[in-house]
Formats: C-alpha cells, structure tokens, sequence
C-alpha cells in the first residue's frame, strides 16, 4: 500500500496552489525574518522536490530574483524617503532641500537602524508571498490547472492560464536566445553600438517570442474548445444570478464585521455570526458555480485524481497557516512581529519552527512527479 502511494505521478494543480495560498496567508500574518526566509527556504525545497521538467518549473528562479528585487527596492525607498525615523543613526547622506509645499517628504540625510529594518521587514514579507505564488506556478501545470476549473470558470481560466505561463515562456525564450548566442559565440558588447546590439539580439527576441508563445497558447485553447459555454435556460439564469447576488451580499457583511470588529457572540473563542455568515456565503458561491457550469459540456483526456497525497498536501499549508494565526491570537505575538522601536532581535520558537517543519512536509510524504518528466529532469 505505501509503495502504491509513493508511485511516481503528477499531483493534482489545485493541491499546489491550495498548500502555496495557505503558505502566502501565513507570511502575510508575520514580520519576523527568520520566519519568512524559513518560508522562502521551504517553498524552495518542495519546489526543487516535487517539480518536473516543464518550462513553468523552470521559471521559479525568476520569481526568486524578483523576491530580491522587491526587497532592495523597498529598503532603498525607506533609505531615500525618511530614513531617519529612529534613535539608531546608522550613517548620513546629504539632505536635498526641497520646496516649502512638499511637506512630510525628505530626501536622503540621516538613515537609522529602525528605518532599515522596516523597510526589509515589509519587503522580505512581499517577497515571501510572491515565491510562494511562483512555487504554485512552478508545480502546477497550468493546462491541467484550466482543465480542472469549473465549467463557470472556464472563461475566466482561460485568462489566467494565459497570464500565468507568460512569466515562464519569458525564462524560457531567454534561456533558448541566450544558448542560440553562445552557439554563435557572439563577442562581448565594449562600444556603446555594441551594447544597443545586445539589446537588439536578446531583449526584443525574447519579449516577440514571449508573446508569440502566449498568443499560440491561447489560440490553441480556443480550437480545443476551451471558454465555450453552451445554452442555458432562464431558469439557470435567475439561479445562478440569485445565488451570485446572494453570496456577494452575505461575503459583503462578513467583510465588514470582521473588518470593523462588530460585536458578536463567541463559542470556543469562535464568532458565531461572522461564521454563519462566512459559510452562507461561500455556499452560495459555490452554488452559484455549480449551476452555471451545468451550461458547458466538456470532457477531459485522463484527469488527474484527488487522492491521499492531494489532501495531505493541502491540509500542511492549511495547518501552517492555522497555527500561525494561533500564535498571533493565543500564543506569543512578538515572536510574529519582532519590535522595531526599540530593536529587538528576531527569535524563531518552537511553534514557529513547527510552522516551517509542517509547511515542508510535501517535500518528503507526497509522490515524486512523473516517471518520464523524472528521466527528462536528470538528463
């Protein structure tokens, strides 16, 4: 029985997305670095783990450099604007002097500690949630991913996949212009006509074969059919416009209770009313989506199966997630939100280090991707 389950196979799409969504939910409820670079750490050991040779998994370094291009970019703003909120005086840069009317805004001057280290919290939480979404991306097959999405959902899914797999066509053209470039063995740009060259060969091969690619998928989804809703009759049409409204209306003032804080009734530390409301709601929309897909006909060519691994998968990011919010409400807050003013070191406990063993989990206890995608990887 356990050699059957570890049997090489391509897990479900909505699994990956499911464990990466809850992993990203987790990072948004926290500041503490050692916590998100644990999370960066994971997300990047299921990743190399579990994905297949496929020019989406190839693309999960991209999301990484974009991580670190958000958190450069966030502390060189906190550097530039207002650097100096804080006791701590790290170094001093020349102050340019600004209009009278531009009040609140400073360039450059003294840059303190506390300035730096909100700046990198902020950015290194941002960065955390964008390699989660890449980690999805890259052990998700988008394809399987649209052929999984309700019929209601087809339309819209079609748009997604488009969008998404453009990041990973990029990588990919890329990565052929610049093999085509070292076969020619081009010479190395010294004069500025020769680095116009450069620009003219790699940038704008890449972005027309980027799109071409984009576009090709598209089309090709629209021969097969893909978006295609058939007849639906009135009585479809006011069920699936009734639950849609309803399920607006009742996600609406859960939004705005649990947004205001509004007085509610607690069982077990649980709010009763917000949580009726949020099930009403979720029910309806779920409704709503069933009724609506009854209008498209489709089949799929060997679907993949929700099985053991997918629910172990998705209940690990649900479970991180789920006790990271724990922590903030029951346990030690500071731990999640290490103090700034004044500096305090970041400790990564022992509810946290759970946190990261759960969340990596799928790396170990789900099957390996397919056998022939396997032989394709290590070749």
């Amino acid at each position: 029985m356990i050699k059957r389950y570890f049997l090489p196979r391509q897990l479900h799409p909505f699994a990956w997305w499911g464990w990466a969504l809850a992993l990203a939910v987790a990072a948004s409820s926290t500041t503490n670095p050692l916590l998100l670079a644990g999370m960066i750490a994971v997300a990047c050991l299921v990743t190399l783990a579990r994905r297949a040779n496929s020019p989406w998994a190839k693309a999960f370094k991209l999301y990484l450099f974009l991580g670190l291009f958000i958190v450069v970019l966030r502390v060189g703003f906190r550097i530039i604007f207002g650097g100096g909120d804080g006791p701590t005086i790290l170094f001093t840069l020349p102050e340019v002097p600004l209009p009278v009317w531009v009040r609140g805004i400073r360039l450059l001057g003294p840059v303190s500690l506390e300035a730096v280290l909100t700046g990198l919290y902020d950015g290194l939480r941002l960065a955390t949630i964008i390699i989660c979404v890449g980690a999805a991306n890259a052990l998700a097959n988008p394809k399987k991913l649209l052929a999984s999405l309700p019929g209601a959902l087809y339309e819209l899914g079609t748009v997604m996949v488009v969008a998404v797999s453009a990041l990973p066509q990029l990588g990919d053209s890329l990565q052929r212009v610049s093999r085509a470039r070292k076969l020619r063995s081009a010479p190395h740009a010294r004069t500025r006509r020769q680095r116009l060259g450069v620009v003219e060969t790699i940038i704008v091969p890449v972005l027309s074969d980027a799109l071409e690619r984009s576009l090709a998928l598209a089309a090709s989804m629209d021969v097969r059919g893909y978006g295609r809703a058939g007849s639906a009759s009135a009585r479809d049409r006011a069920a699936t416009l009734g639950f849609g409204v309803a399920s607006m209306a009742l996600l609406a003032v859960w939004s705005y209770r649990h947004l205001a804080a509004a007085p509610d009734l607690f069982i077990w530390r649980v709010p009763v009313l917000s949580t009726l409301l949020l099930i009403a709601g979720v029910a309806a929309a779920v409704a709503a989506l069933r009724v609506s897909g009854r209008t498209v006909r489709r089949t799929q060519y060997r679907p993949i199966r929700w099985r053991l691994a997918e629910t172990i998968t998705v209940g690990t990011g649900i479970a991180a997630a789920a006790l990271v919010q724990w922590i903030a409400t029951t346990g030690d807050a500071t731990a999640l939100f290490p103090a700034v003013y004044p500096f305090r070191w970041p400790e990564l406990t022992g509810p946290l280090l759970a946190v990261l063993v759960i969340a990596a989990l799928p790396a170990f206890v789900t099957p390996a991707p397919s056998a022939p995608a396997q032989r394709r990887a290590e070749a």
